[in-house]
């Protein structure tokens, strides 16, 4: 498509959009068209039958092109990307090393500047909604809501409830969690719900870091807030075996299974990772209806397991697909939930499909929208929902002898091949670039800020760079 194709797709107004299929909850649909009207999809059906319920709309064609539903981050960390390339090669638990003291040291700008190079990273990898879990910076979570909304991306702004260090007694089981919920938590977590109310970018979240980081007095009247308000409770849980282990040392429970018994499992609940799960967590998860961020590239990079989600997919239990912050592409996100799957568990039982391609699609997109808790606004390209969409180039060598779609985008499908991005009926992305706003002007800025923060964070790393790793090493 061309320049004049992207004026025809800023203008104002109902819009009927013409491309050669559109991604349907049902499958690829070829022939059909949507009409966009007031950030929404009004009519989504067979082109001919919309041109004659539309008349007074001039089609905008689109030839080439799938429209398809943007993808779903159900777990992201907003202020973290000056360190995503901190990761590598380290092991499990960075947060305590990287992630912590990284945050720590960011200001008003730095943090603001951070948020929104993720979410340009993300809508470039096709992401129209990110789960933000929460910052641990010092400044207002408004900063990362205004980065969220000044870079175009819907975000369900997490705000971080927890009320000790995470470093409690280890002894004695329950015996010294006796202390009442932390009024100030609680109070902060009631405004923080009622500032983003209607607002049509941002949808307000309760998150803490991890179960060990709040009393269980706190996290259950946390998780009864977010239930009464329709919001999620994020979690970090069942992610690492050391996290495992002092649940049981301190509780005599799992992670999970500590989190049943205070009572905040249920709808509302997001369980971010759920790497380590018996088959009676599983049971929880499905009885209680919680959702599951299946994070595959995390738990390659600096995990210590791979989350069950072919049995999650099995059972009925809700889940999405989330980055953890380690790169924003949407298909690259979905092609290792499948291959981790594959790896993990398929290659032991001979499973050669591990859900047929079309699972991670739908659980890159619907299904994460379900989990994050915005399964009735985005996700699906359906009438009444908001219009977050993709327009993928389908006449690349990858896409162009297709037999079956929703494998191909999985397996074959790679950011490049996306021409627009829409979040909320707005043209936010053409061709890599934001279209409001000087994205490679924010990129230099941030690196700029980035050298500075991290080099005033008391950040530790358990692994040396490549080249010094390659000096010590048997190859020369």
């Amino acid at each position: 498509m061309n320049d004049s194709a992207r004026r025809l797709l800023e203008t104002p107004g109902p819009s009927l959009l013409l491309p050669d299929a559109v991604l349907l909850p049902k499958g690829p649909a070829d022939g059909y068209a949507v009409v966009v009207a007031d950030g929404s999809f009004r009519a989504v059906g067979p082109a001919e039958e919309l041109r004659r319920t539309h008349p007074h709309l001039d089609g905008v064609r689109l030839p080439g092109h799938l429209l398809m539903p943007g993808f779903v981050d159900a777990h992201h960390h907003l202020t973290q990307s000056f360190g995503s390339a901190l990761a590598f090669g380290e092991p499990s638990e960075i947060y305590r090393r990287v992630w912590v003291p990284l945050e720590g040291a960011l200001d008003a700008e730095s943090a603001y500047t951070a948020a929104k190079l993720a979410a340009l990273e993300a809508l470039r990898g096709g992401f129209t909604t990110v789960a933000d879990a929460g910052t641990r910076a010092a400044v207002d979570v408004d900063v990362v809501a205004s980065a969220a909304r000044d870079a175009g991306i819907r975000c369900v702004l997490g705000l971080i409830c927890n009320d000790t260090d995470g470093t409690g007694s280890v002894v004695g089981g329950d015996a010294g969690d006796v202390r009442e919920a932390d009024a100030g938590v609680l109070s902060r977590a009631d405004t923080h719900l009622a500032r983003y109310a209607g607002d049509p970018l941002v949808h307000p979240s309760l998150a803490v870091s991890v179960p060990e980081a709040a009393s269980s007095a706190t996290l259950r009247q946390v998780a009864r807030l977010a239930a009464k308000a329709g919001a999620t409770l994020q979690i970090h849980v069942n992610e690492h075996l050391a996290g495992v282990e002092r649940s049981l040392l301190r509780h005599g429970l799992r992670p999970l299974e500590h989190l049943h018994r205070i009572g905040a499992l249920g709808p509302h609940f997001l369980a971010a990772h759920a790497t380590l799960l018996t088959p009676r967590e599983l049971t929880l998860l499905a009885d209680t209806g919680s959702a599951v961020s299946y994070n595959p590239v995390a738990s390659a990079w600096k995990g210590n397991a791979v989350a069950p989600a072919l049995t999650m997919a099995e059972r009925g239990i809700r889940f999405g697909l989330g980055t953890d912050g380690t790169r924003g592409d949407g298909f690259r996100l979905a092609e290792a939930a499948e291959f981790a799957q594959r790896i993990a568990y398929g290659l032991a039982s001979g499973d050669s499909s591990c859900g047929a391609g079309w699972t991670w699609l739908e659980h890159a997109t619907r299904g994460g929208a379900d989990a994050v808790g915005l399964g009735g606004l985005t996700g699906a390209v359906a009438e009444g929902m908001a219009a977050d969409f993709l327009l993928v180039d389908v006449t690349n060598p990858e896409l162009a002898l297709s037999w079956d779609m929703p494998w191909e985008l999985v397996r074959r499908g790679n950011r490049d091949q996306i021409t627009a991005v829409f979040v909320g009926g707005r043209l936010r992305l053409w061709q890599g670039l934001p279209t409001t706003w000087d994205g490679p002007a924010l990129v230099r800025r941030a690196a700029e800020l980035a050298r500075a923060t991290v080099a005033r964070a008391p950040i530790t790393r358990a692994h040396r760079t490549s080249m010094t790793a390659r000096e010590g090493s048997t190859v020369r």
